[in-house]
């Protein structure tokens, strides 16, 4: 058995919990997590926010362990190596998507970390326990320094929800690039479009965030409740990455895209945004587009550009039984940028 925390309903708080992880097959690593990030999935997850929640629930799909032991096939990992694992730990492998790398596409359903389904018709249990044990072909490589593993977890979704789609529009020099909104996939966004050598342009609600913006990256920060400071910046961007993940006007961003602009979106809100007027669109060829995480092969790429350029994420380490409370203040955005949970202390 090992020692996790679960939510058994809805509406109850995450309190201690023991579940049963399978022993390690030919393919399979298992990991000792150090450290797991808080993501606002977590919390949709465990309080069954989008009515698909398999209880009990063990949140956390940004883990960050040592490698404890390893099966008879597997090649890429050796016990004592550092290793992470993100939003997915399994997929069908053979239809387009997978087959391409994108496995978050996968058309038959990704397994996810946490709330699977898995294959065997069972539950899956996330990153707020001692170890996981994953297929080696969903654990990836951690090459950052030892020192900044709490920080390095919050990339295994925050850090590829971002970097996907950046990569994907082939943001880098000579672009204009807008993040909207700072927060955990916001802060991200920043740091990553600078380091892919954006003009990047922060859209916030929130004057006291300016400064902090700046330190991040970015090199124009526009307080998004202006008309004056958007209006200034009509037609100009060349992507939007929108990571806000509560309903607000989309033209109100859309009518920022230069000609053949693209505003994608990564944040998820419980509520849809209001209908875009598709006159924001047509006139300057515009487009708006979504982007899910990222596949395997990207993730690592990921992982690789932010150890190269020694981006991790703004964090606040908190002890296990913390947990709760944390959900709480995240709601209110009283975290900069992410929660990371020291699995030492369960």
């Amino acid at each position: 058995m090992v020692k996790a925390y679960a939510a058994q309903t809805a509406s109850s708080p995450l309190a201690p919990f023991e579940i049963t992880r399978r022993a390690p097959g030919p393919e399979d690593v298992q990991i000792a997590i150090l450290y797991c990030g808080v993501c606002h999935s977590d919390l949709h997850t465990a309080r069954n926010e989008w009515h698909n929640t398999l209880y009990p629930s063990v949140p956390g799909h940004e883990i960050v362990g040592r490698v404890v032991a390893v099966g008879e096939q597997v090649s890429r990992f050796k016990v004592g190596d550092l290793a992470g694992v993100g939003c997915m730990v399994d997929s069908c492998g053979h239809c387009a998507s997978c087959i391409e790398g994108e496995e978050q596409y996968c058309e038959n359903g990704f397994t996810g970390t946490y709330n699977g389904p898995d294959a065997s018709g069972g539950n899956t249990y996330g990153g707020y326990s001692y170890s996981i044990v994953v297929k080696e072909s969903f654990v990836l490589h951690i090459k950052h320094d030892e020192k900044e593993l709490a920080a390095v977890a919050p990339l295994l979704c925050a850090g590829i929800t971002t970097y996907s789609p950046l990569r994907h529009w082939r943001v880098g020099p000579g672009m204009k690039v807008g993040i909207v909104g700072l927060g955990g996939l916001g802060h991200m966004g920043v740091k990553i479009a600078h380091a892919m050598g954006a003009h990047v342009v922060l859209f916030t609600t929130s004057p006291g965030k300016a400064a902090d913006g700046r330190r991040l990256g970015a090199d124009e920060v526009c307080l998004s409740s202006d008309p004056a400071q958007m209006a200034a910046r009509a037609d100009s961007l060349d992507f939007i990455l929108n990571t806000v993940a509560a309903p607000h006007r989309l033209d109100d961003y859309l009518q920022l895209l230069r000609r053949d602009g693209t505003m994608t979106l990564v944040g998820a809100p419980e509520h849809p945004h209001p209908s875009p007027n598709v006159f924001s669109l047509i006139m300057k060829r515009r487009s708006l587009a979504g982007s899910l995480i990222g596949g395997i092969r990207e993730t690592q790429e990921m992982l690789d550009f932010c150890a190269r350029h020694g981006i991790v994420s703004d964090i606040e380490t908190i002890r296990m039984d913390y947990i709760n409370t944390a959900y709480e203040r995240m709601l209110k955005s009283d975290v900069k940028y992410r929660f990371v949970i020291d699995m030492a202390t369960l």
